[in-house]
């Protein structure tokens, strides 16, 4: 049954190319929408086949299938070939099933675009790439499909080349796709640099070998700086894919896309792909204690900062985006204090509820006709009913109330990060939460309640098509019930003897990293189920207490207290507004001297006087000696006769004084 899985990312190429060299024959929106949404939905399905198969047996060890040899020469052979463990599987279920959802809302999203089937052909072409680098058994294969999504993820940011953005030093949304294209070339190169170290130390790129290898000699590698370099070098490309510090300011402005694109790529995949990466390479992280410090660090600052941003942001996307950002944080920060169970969780949870608020938001512009500025909007939950029902659904979910899905991955990460990472890292996510549920409520308020603050003779709200809604209620429905696959031990699980059901899932894969953390690392007692529970009434009263406050700032239309807090408190407001001045940190610290040095003097002299010059030089020198030349070349008979005679004479007293 686990053959199949070669299939899973060959059916989505078959789309791609079929969509992307006949699209503009076909002629009929529903048949490439079809096309290309059929295409990743039969992967779903064989997903789904080999999930069931695989809960059935248990498989502790993944199992390889190699579909042909890729590259060979003398020692060095790697193989297109896919792993089929429960990693692998929960992710190819993530990027098909929430992949397959957002093919189908486009149909109604890009309903009359003049680039109707290019957009699908690149949808379908980033899942292949998605799913290469989740379902890949190397490093090698897993780069490809890393570097494929960057690709995608430009050709679709930028999808809308001839529209204006509103960014910081951003004017055109090709700007935006290429800000990201530059900024997740950084982030790869230390990926690249992380895979020469293990192939020179491990010599093999397999998972399966490298993984092995470390584990078995765990004692040799364990706070060894080969093993620190790896696993830095390799976050610092995680950092780049999945916006973390110090490479997160491309995130925010990849807005300029399409819609379905940011819920697909920058809310439910693309992004999670860093998380991916540690994950699979757990146990790797689990031998550098300092590694893990410096994931939890960042994704602790990283939430923390975003969930500021969001705040203050009036542009409905943006404030996604931040809250994207913070949520990767999270993620992240579990994975530093070895929660590597739980970061995964809140992938899984995360693709649901904010898949559903970037579709939901892309629902509201659609019928808002491409207003995204929420001081613009109000009233809508009258216009747009399901609509504001789903949406209403995912931000209670990504508040973490109890018992939607956000609230138990959440959780879980906020109790796990104050057992293993100490209080005051706990306090820092902590308040990144209560921030999450204030600019989520706030949105909320903003958006579909209060009176309508758009203009009645050119704007007309109304529900988006059938192919959207579906996609919403199906979310709406994950993002209310997916967490119970997850249901902590202090609540008693499902089961007997299996209190959660995606950690059961998930052991094989990250048992051995776990061995490590408890063998080498300080072992921390487990407070009590009662301290749990303490933590976990605290987790509800800051997501109740961010929205009580969002409540009563925005209950009074002219937003009151709001505007009194941002004049008192002026400087903190500009610092939030100006995002902690980070773009203006790396355009004055790094592009614009650059840009200054490369038109001053790498263009302007190196190249115009130097290179040019020379180059210029040699054929002034050429054009001169041959207009010297040319003179001889007159034409006249006499002043041939007259050199040659010349000539003659010359060689004649050459003759007579050589003798």
């Amino acid at each position: 049954m686990y053959e199949l899985i070669k299939f899973v990312p060959l059916i989505p190429l078959i789309g791609f190319l079929t969509v992307g060299l006949f699209g503009k024959y076909l002629k009929k929106e529903a048949l490439i929408g079809g096309i290309a949404s059929g295409a990743v939905g039969i992967s779903f399905v064989l997903s789904l086949i080999i999930f069931f198969d695989m809960a059935g047996n248990s498989p502790h060890n993944p199992y390889i299938v190699p579909v042909f040899t890729w590259i060979s020469a003398g020692d060095f052979s790697v193989n297109i070939s896919y792993q089929a463990d429960q990693l692998s599987i929960l992710f190819s279920l993530i990027v098909t099933g929430v992949g397959f959802l957002i093919h189908v809302y486009s149909i109604g999203y890009m309903h009359g675009d003049r680039s109707f089937y290019r957009f699908f052909a690149y949808l379908n072409l980033f899942i292949f790439m998605m799913l290469n680098l989740v379902l890949s058994s190397n490093y090698l294969l897993t780069f490809l499909g890393w570097e494929g999504v960057g690709l995608c993820s430009y050709l679709l940011i930028g999808f809308w080349y001839d529209r204006k953005f509103d960014g910081v030093r951003i004017t055109w949304t090709g700007d935006a796709a290429n800000k990201a294209f530059i900024v997740n070339r950084i982030g790869d190169f230390g990926f690249l640099i992380a895979m020469f170290l293990i192939f020179l130390n491990f010599n093999t790129l397999e998972y399966t070998h490298v993984l092995d290898s470390a584990s078995s000699q765990s004692s040799v590698f364990y706070g060894s700086g080969l093993m620190t370099a790896i696993t830095l070098l390799m976050f610092l490309g995680c950092t780049g894919k999945s916006a973390q510090i110090p490479l997160a300011v491309w995130l925010p402005d990849a807005m300029a896309g399409p819609t379905p694109v940011s819920a697909l790529i920058h809310a439910a995949t693309m992004v999670t792909a860093g998380i991916f990466l540690i994950a699979r390479n757990s146990v790797l992280f689990a031998l550098s204690p300092v590694s893990m410090e410096v994931v939890m660090i960042v994704g602790i600052l990283t939430a923390f900062t975003a969930a500021s941003i969001g705040i203050v942001q009036n542009d409905f996307k943006k404030v996604l985006a931040y809250s994207t950002v913070s949520q990767l944080g999270f993620m992240f920060a579990a994975l530093g204090v070895g929660a590597f169970t739980a970061g995964v969780f809140h992938v899984m949870t995360h693709a649901f509820f904010k898949g559903l608020l970037f579709l939901a938001a892309g629902a509201v512009i659609h019928g808002m006709h491409d207003e995204q500025n929420i001081k613009r909007m109000g009233g809508l939950a009258h216009h747009m009913p399901t609509t504001y029902k789903t949406f209403f659904v995912a931000t209670l979910a990504i508040a973490g109330i109890p018992l939607f899905s956000g609230f138990f991955s959440k959780d879980e990460i906020l109790w796990l990060t104050f057992s293993n990472g100490g209080w005051f890292a706990w306090l820092i996510l902590a308040t990144a939460a209560f921030f999450t549920a204030f600019y989520m409520f706030r949105l909320l308020k903003l958006v579909f309640h209060g009176k309508e603050r758009f203009d009645h003779h050119k704007v007309h709200p109304h529900e988006a098509p059938k192919t959207m809604l579906f996609a919403l209620v199906t979310l709406a429905v994950l993002s209310a019930f997916g967490g119970f696959l997850g249901i902590p031990e202090a609540l008693g699980g499902w089961f007997s003897g299996h209190p959660n059901m995606i950690h059961n899932w998930l052991h094989p894969v990250f048992s051995d990293a776990e061995t490590i953390i408890l063998k080498y690392a300080p072992v921390h007692s487990h407070p009590a189920h009662i301290v749990e529970y303490l933590f976990m009434l605290i987790s509800i009263g800051i997501a109740v207490g961010g929205i009580l406050l969002a409540k009563k700032f925005y209950e009074d239309e002219q937003w009151a207290m709001p505007r009194l807090l941002a004049k008192k408190f002026k400087g903190i407001y500009n610092i939030l507004w100006n995002k902690y001045y980070l773009d203006n940190f790396y355009f004055s610290v790094i592009v614009d001297p650059l840009v200054t040095t490369s038109r001053n003097l790498l263009w302007s002299v190196f190249d115009v006087k130097i290179i040019d010059g020379f180059v210029n030089g040699l054929a002034n020198v050429t054009t001169s000696g041959g207009q010297l030349v040319r003179k001889i070349q007159s034409g006249i008979a006499q002043n041939y006769a007259t050199l040659m005679i010349g000539g003659i004479v010359v060689i004649l007293t050459w003759l007579l004084i050589s003798l």
